[in-house]
């Protein structure tokens, strides 16, 4: 079965050694993504809907990557270092998923690597060849 992999080569990439998306088969697995750029500054730092927004967009372009769209999304996974802000985060979520509703998680973790970070979400999807994709 074929592999496909993409980086978006932010600095933890090369690092840790591992690819943003990974594709064998229909099955597309995303890993932890969190609110940096290509440089591996923070955006929208103390803003967790924002944050949210950024790194699903994010996502977003990483499954185009591998041939892969939103509504392929069957299961995220949101690690959040502070769950009073669940509301703000679940917003962000909701807008971009309205209408997928991805089987879904979100639980507090002490900390993110980097400290301005409050989110991370990984994902898993599945690819539909007769949707056309």
């Amino acid at each position: 079965m074929e592999r496909l992999t993409f980086s978006t080569g932010t600095p933890w990439e090369k690092v840790v050694t591992y690819s943003r998306a990974v594709r064998v088969g229909p099955h597309v697995f995303v890993s932890g993504t969190t609110a940096s750029n290509s440089d591996g500054t923070t955006v929208a730092v103390g803003d967790a809907y924002q944050q949210t927004v950024f790194i699903l967009r994010k996502i977003e372009a990483a499954l185009a990557e591998v041939g892969a769209k939103l509504p392929d999304v069957v299961r995220t996974r949101m690690f959040v270092t502070d769950i009073s802000r669940w509301e703000e985060i679940g917003r962000a979520h909701g807008e971009i998923f309205a209408g997928i509703n991805p089987a879904s998680t979100m639980v507090e973790v002490r900390r993110l690597v980097n400290p301005e970070h409050l989110v991370e979400i990984e994902l898993d999807a599945v690819v539909d060849d007769q949707r056309g994709n």
